[in-house]
């Protein structure tokens, strides 16, 4: 499967077309089209992965796995946005929580998340 076989199938899953999919990553319009006849910039083609959701390897036709390995890591984690997206509220008792409740928070919800399946 080529590259742009892949965008378009990913796309596609998502309601959008090539033309859609540019413009949310930022790139030209026809960008992709052009992908056929011209090898993609590094840059252009991250910013498509990132808009798909997919890693450029997973674009690139050089992995299978759709996602990278490295938005696993803990380290790189922005607790605020995570315990946000989960719902849970950033303050007790009119006080903002320390980094340490809001890991322990992350991880409960995670435990919980798991005995979900």
């Amino acid at each position: 499967m080529t590259v742009i076989e892949r965008i378009k199938e990913i796309s596609q899953k998502r309601g959008w077309n090539l033309q859609k999919t540019a413009t949310e990553a930022g790139i030209g319009i026809n960008t992709i089209y052009k992908w056929k006849s011209q090898t993609p910039k590094i840059d252009a083609i991250s910013k498509v992965a990132d808009v798909l959701g997919v890693s450029v390897d997973y674009l690139l036709g050089n992995t299978d796995e759709m996602h990278s390995n490295k938005k696993d890591d803990k380290s790189e984690i922005d607790l605020d946005k995570a315990l946000a997206d989960q719902g849970v509220v950033m303050r007790y008792q009119g006080k903002e929580l320390s980094d340490k409740a809001k890991r322990g928070i992350l991880e409960i919800l995670k435990l919980v998340d798991g005995d979900e399946d």
